[in-house]
C-alpha cells in the first residue's frame, strides 16, 4: 500500500449511508464541521489531521443539489490545502449528469461542467454509481471507477423467484442496462419506445417485445417525477402483463413522484439509498430501499489497497 491511513468523510447529503459505510469498512467517520451561515453559504472545518492520509468524501450530489455540490467541493478544497495525500470523490449519486450532451441550441453540457469543478476542487479520482450515462466518465481527466447496483438488485430480485419475468427497459437510452440485468436474471428482454414532449414529460408510444402474461420488471437508473414509471405501467399492463414492479438506483422522487406511484397499479419499487428517502417516500408501503453500503465499502478498500476494482464492475 503506498498510504498508512485513510480517513472517510461526509458532507450533510447522506451520513447514513457515509456511516453504514464506515461501518463495512471497520472505521470510525472522520469529523468535520458542515454548517451554513444565516444567508445560506455553507461554512466547512476538517477537524482532523489527513496529512498524508488517503481520504475519501462520501457525498452524493442529490437535493439540495446545489448546496450539496458545494459542500462537496469546500470539503475537497479544505483537504488539499490540508495536504492529504490523495482525495476520491465518492459520488453515490451524480448530480446534473442529465444534460451530458447538446442536443438543443444553447444548452449547457452540465455534467462535464460539474465534472471539471469537482477535479479544480481537489479530486485525484472519482468513484461512482450509476451515472446517468456511461459517457460522463469521459468528461472527467482523473480515474473513474464507475460501479452499478445491479447485483445488489439481481440479488433481492432473485429471491422473489424469476419465473415469468420479463425485463423492460423504460426508454431506448436504457437498453445496455436493461439487456445486462435481463442476462444475469436469464430473462426476455422489452423495451418500451418513449418519446420525452418537454423536460420531466413523457409519452408512452408503443412495447417493442412480448409481454403478454409476464411478471414484468422496468429497470432504470433513476426515477424523478415518476411519470414515465407510471405511463410505463399503464402500457404494460395495458399488453397483458400480469404485474409490473420497478427498480432504480436514484429514488430523487421529487415532485409528485411519491403519490404518482401511490396512485398507480405498481407491485413495488425497489431503490437504493444513494439517495436518502424523506417525507412522503419514506412511508410509502411501495417503496423498498436496498443498501449499497457493502458495495461502496468493498471499492474503496480496493482503491486504498491498490487492488482491482473490476469484480464489482457487474
Amino acid at each position: 500500500m503506498r498510504f498508512n491511513h485513510f480517513k472517510v468523510f461526509t458532507g450533510n447529503a447522506n451520513p447514513v449511508l457515509a456511516k453504514e459505510i464506515c461501518y463495512e469498512l471497520g472505521c470510525p467517520l472522520a469529523v468535520a464541521n458542515v454548517k451554513q451561515f444565516s444567508d445560506g453559504e455553507v461554512h466547512l472545518q476538517i477537524q482532523e489531521n489527513v496529512r498524508g492520509a488517503d481520504v475519501f468524501v462520501v457525498q452524493p450530489t442529490c437535493r439540495p443539489v446545489d448546496t450539496n455540490l458545494m459542500e462537496l467541493l469546500l470539503m475537497m478544497d479544505a483537504l488539499k490545502r490540508a495536504s492529504a495525500e490523495r482525495i476520491t470523490a465518492v459520488l453515490p449519486y451524480y448530480g446534473y449528469a442529465r444534460q451530458d450532451r447538446k442536443d438543443r441550441p444553447r444548452m449547457p453540457i452540465s455534467a462535464r461542467l460539474v465534472a471539471s469543478l469537482i477535479e479544480r476542487a481537489g479530486a485525484d479520482r472519482v468513484l461512482a454509481l450509476d451515472l446517468h450515462a456511461a459517457q460522463i466518465q469521459g468528461f472527467f481527466d482523473v480515474p473513474v471507477d464507475h460501479l452499478f447496483a445491479a447485483p445488489v438488485m439481481v440479488d433481492y430480485f432473485s429471491e422473489l423467484g424469476g419465473e415469468g419475468l420479463t425485463v423492460v427497459s423504460p426508454d431506448a437510452g436504457g437498453v445496455e442496462r436493461a439487456r445486462a440485468f435481463a442476462k444475469r436474471m436469464d430473462s426476455p428482454l422489452a423495451i418500451i419506445d418513449k418519446r420525452r414532449t418537454d423536460v420531466n414529460v413523457a409519452e408512452v408510444m408503443h412495447i417493442i417485445g412480448d409481454v403478454s402474461g409476464q411478471h414484468c420488471l422496468i429497470v432504470d437508473d433513476l426515477i424523478d417525477t415518476a411519470g414515465t414509471l407510471v405511463k410505463a405501467t399503464e402500457a404494460l399492463l395495458e399488453q397483458g402483463a400480469r404485474s409490473v414492479r420497478a427498480c432504480a438506483t436514484h429514488a430523487v422522487l421529487s415532485g409528485p413522484a411519491v403519490e404518482r406511484i401511490e396512485s398507480s397499479e405498481i407491485t413495488e419499487v425497489v431503490v437504493t439509498n444513494s439517495i436518502p428517502l424523506c417525507g412522503q417516500a419514506d412511508n410509502c408501503d411501495r417503496i423498498k430501499q436496498l443498501s449499497v453500503a457493502p458495495l461502496l465499502a468493498k471499492a474503496i478498500q480496493s482503491i486504498h489497497e491498490d487492488g482491482s476494482v473490476s469484480t464489482l464492475f457487474v
